[in-house]
């Protein structure tokens, strides 16, 4: 803190324990001179504070009404009870909508993670006519509006004779989360140490084995960090899953409609638990780097 024992206290008085101006005088280049180097110590703590509270809000306010005896509102507090997750399932077609989310998001996890693993291992690695092209059509759903991108798919589902359903949705989710995939992957390649591999040539080991033991360990962090990314994207998807999806409900669409009448406690209880298996994934996850790097 700064030393404010020249200061004059707001209230005129000397004992005030709160806030404190810099009085005009030949003290005054030394208040603000402590004035500015506490901010300047202190400016990182304050922005992470406000930034991570902003975060965290909706969280706290999600898992406090997954708390909230209520019978069909969970917009005002009534009450604290543990029935919501003593029965998660209590709402109807609460756990419907989260089993096909829960589908959805593993099958496109594992065929964008799959397709984009390879593309990122094209593109980065190699040389090819078309290349930059390739990089282009990568970044292109990424800055496409999702309207208008679940449009163009559902017409293009429809001239295909496809009615909207599970596999058109996955196929849409794919679609959108490959990009997502590729380029996550590609900045680990970009990363790595060619001299690794080099080493590992000059030891007699053929490109599939250099592949297979030296490569591969190395993204497989950035494949695991793509695949975590796909499944988040594709299990809180609405628009493009509300254009492909025809009548299945899945999570997100489950909380769109409920909105109208309140949203049921038991979203939030769902809500909170996967907030809390993801954080303990990425809490895990980096356990098991730190463990990693000390046994190197």
């Amino acid at each position: 803190m700064f030393d404010c024992s020249f200061v004059i206290y707001l209230d005129g008085s000397d004992s005030y324990p709160g806030n404190c101006l810099c009085p005009q005088g030949r003290n005054r280049g030394a208040c603000m001179k402590s004035l500015s180097r506490w901010f300047g110590r202190n400016l990182i703590r304050i922005y992470a504070v406000v930034a991570f509270t902003y975060l965290f809000i909706p969280v706290a306010y999600t898992f406090a009404f997954s708390f909230n005896d209520s019978r069909k509102s969970n917009l005002v507090w009534q009450g604290f009870t543990l029935e919501n997750w003593q029965n998660p399932c209590g709402a109807p077609e609460v756990c419907t909508a989260l089993v096909n989310s829960i589908k959805i998001g593993f099958l496109a996890t594992f065929f964008s993670t799959i397709l984009g693993t390879m593309i990122a291992f094209a593109i980065g690695r190699y040389s090819f006519k078309g290349r930059s092209t390739s990089n282009l059509m990568i970044f292109l759903p990424m800055a496409t509006p999702e309207i208008v991108l679940g449009a163009s798919l559902l017409s293009l589902f429809l001239v295909f004779h496809i009615n909207p359903g599970f596999w058109p949705t996955v196929i849409a989710h794919v679609r959108f989360c490959i990009s997502f995939v590729v380029v996550t992957v590609k900045a680990r390649i970009a990363s790595l140490d060619p001299r690794l591999e080099q080493a590992a040539m000059d030891l007699y080991a053929n490109e599939r084995e250099t592949f297979r033991r030296v490569t591969l360990p190395l993204v497989a962090p950035g494949i695991a960090a793509a695949a975590l990314l796909a499944f988040s994207l594709s299990f809180d998807d609405f628009i493009i899953t509300n254009f492909n999806s025809g009548t299945m409900t899945t999570f997100p669409k489950f909380v769109h409609t409920s909105a109208a009448r309140g949203i049921p406690a038991q979203a939030n209880v769902i809500g909170s638990a996967m907030f809390i298996l993801a954080l303990l994934i990425v809490i895990a996850g980096q356990f098991v780097g730190k463990k990693v790097k000390v046994s190197k």
